[in-house]
């Protein structure tokens, strides 16, 4: 998140584009390095900024994460009982992706719209088709209220959880000793369901991460698991001249400090970081640890100080004012506020995790928000490399559209459309097959996932990372472009380049003066007097 003082002098321009990244008359930064904005979003009024420290270097290594836990997590069942022959599985990072629903009553891996439409039905590595589907979903449609039965793998540390659900699946449906069963499976006078085995797999999750297994292994190879960049100390730095800066985590403090003294620490041969070492700490106004989100964003917990040189908490709740350097546990995120004598709309918040961050913090407590999500290079590269794809199921949908474009209610033709129903699907699975074996994050040929849409309603920004930051001005205007509904898509209207751009706007420039002589939100009038640009 970014931080910039209302009262900060500094220019603003709206870019046209949907990547805030090219902006007329501004330098191209790339596309991975590019920050996405839906609604619209000014940095200048935001005065707080909070960053998680799992994202401070972008993102865990991966696959070398996924696979590590992966492992634990088979280890943990095989313990309570599960057959050894599951451990032979090994974590294939081209199987999963976020936002996948996993169906407890029928053991299926589901990709679905916003609307619980079927994308894709995987039963543990077999894809289902036709008839096959229409036996678990007669209307290829789930109710995402029920909650009991659909479960949505939204995170990060979801990816190992849906391939962990594939391969069990596999196994129990391919091992002779047991009966394949709609609901689950058979073995003598015992039944396990798809219910219980889901519940088995939430618990191992539990343990993987309560019992401290998993931060303990990647505490003992920090080099292996946790990307170190050098730039994170440089915009920290120029964060919090402009704002304040807080930390906000549900991992403890003895983990937090190993974690952020890794990556701000080049005295070990790293490439050097282009600000003096100091220690981490510094770099926050204020650091929680143990929040619990997404309680935190509720009623929270008990406000606790950290000693810092035990780990261990001090007694009582902490109710005084907020000492510099100092750590706390619990709270909640009015405690945040009251601390950093800020209000929400202060606050631009910084999250990996589209429900327990990012919608929590959102309709709670009505926070600016930023989406962090690392898949991004690979979805824009795809994008990039096969837009020839893109562009051929576009000319189909237009063919389609053109064939009964002088057609009517009163007309006996019936076009056959048979053959480009049949490309359309043929192109949709050359474009899902470019991503992984689940396609898409965000699509699955023009129909947008559960996904994209969460994180267009909820998200104010998004990127691959919070270093992408660096490289735009804290007093940023991010525009997003008008998203047409399907009644305004009819109409044509000409589409300006950058130069028309400007020449359309040259009355307007003529008599406000160009955006780059704007200051801080504020427009000065020939008096010298101060017009505020209403912008939010």
């Amino acid at each position: 998140m970014l931080a910039s003082p209302s009262a900060q002098p500094t220019a603003r321009w709206a870019p046209w584009s949907r990547w805030a990244g090219c902006v007329p008359g501004r330098r191209w930064t790339g596309a991975s390095s590019a920050i996405s904005s839906w609604p619209g979003l000014s940095l200048s009024p935001s005065r707080v900024s909070s960053v998680p420290p799992s994202w401070l270097s972008s993102m865990y290594k991966s696959p070398d994460y996924e696979e590590l836990a992966f492992v634990l997590l088979l280890e943990h069942l095989v313990s309570i009982g599960y057959p050894h022959e599951i451990l032979a599985y090994k974590y294939d990072p081209t199987f999963p992706t976020r936002g996948l629903v996993f169906d407890a009553l029928y053991g299926n891996l589901l990709k679905v719209d916003s609307h619980g439409n079927l994308l894709v039905c995987a039963h543990g590595f077999r894809f289902l088709k036709g008839a096959e589907i229409l036996h678990y979903y007669p209307n290829k449609f789930i109710q995402r209220d029920d909650m009991k039965r659909f479960h949505i793998l939204n995170t990060l540390f979801n990816l190992t959880e849906a391939h962990l659900y594939a391969c069990l699946v596999d196994f129990f449906t391919n091992c002779s000793r047991y009966i394949n069963c709609d609901t689950g499976y058979k073995h003598g006078n015992l039944f396990m369901s798809f219910r219980s085995m889901f519940q088995d797999v939430r618990e191992a999750m539990d343990s993987v991460h309560l019992s401290g297994c998993l931060k303990e292994k990647t505490l003992e190879n920090l080099e292996k698991y946790v990307v170190k960049d050098p730039r994170v100390p440089l915009l920290l730095s120029r964060m919090k001249e402009v704002g304040k800066v807080f930390l906000a985590t549900n991992s403890d403090y003895n983990y937090t400090d190993a974690i952020m003294s890794y990556l701000f620490d080049f005295s070990d041969g790293h490439k050097q970081a282009e600000t003096p070492q100091r220690p981490w700490r510094s770099y926050f106004d204020l650091i929680v640890v143990d929040t619990r989100k997404p309680l935190f964003f509720a009623e929270g917990t008990v406000l606790r100080q950290v000693n810092t040189d035990t780990g261990k908490l001090r007694i009582g709740t902490y109710t005084g004012p907020l000492q510099h350097c100092a750590v706390y546990s619990g709270g909640s995120s009015d405690v945040v506020c009251d601390l950093l004598g800020v209000k929400g709309k202060d606050i631009l918040y910084m999250g990996d995790h589209i429900f327990g961050d990012i919608l929590k913090s959102k309709k709670r407590q009505g926070w600016r928000t930023f989406l962090v999500v690392p898949e991004l290079a690979r979805e824009l590269q795809v994008w990039t490399e096969k837009s020839e794809l893109f562009e051929e199921l576009r000319s189909l949908d237009l063919f389609l559209a053109e064939l009964y474009e002088h057609l009517d209610s009163g007309s006996s033709e019936r076009p056959d459309i048979s053959s480009i129903k049949r490309r359309i699907q043929k192109v949709t699975h050359e474009m899902d097959m470019c991503y992984g074996k689940m396609g898409s994050l965000f699509r699955c040929g023009s129909r947008q996932t559960l996904f994209a849409n969460q994180l267009m309603r909820y998200a104010d920004l998004y990127a691959a990372s919070f270093i992408n930051f660096l490289y735009y001005p804290f007093s940023y205007l991010f525009r997003a472009p008008p998203v047409l509904m399907a009644h305004e898509s009819t109409v044509e209207h000409g589409r300006l380049d950058a130069g028309e751009a400007g020449t359309a706007l040259a009355p307007w420039l003529a008599q406000h003066g160009h955006p780059g002589q704007q200051v801080a939100g504020v427009r000065r009038d020939s008096s010298g007097e101060e017009e505020d640009d209403g912008e939010a």
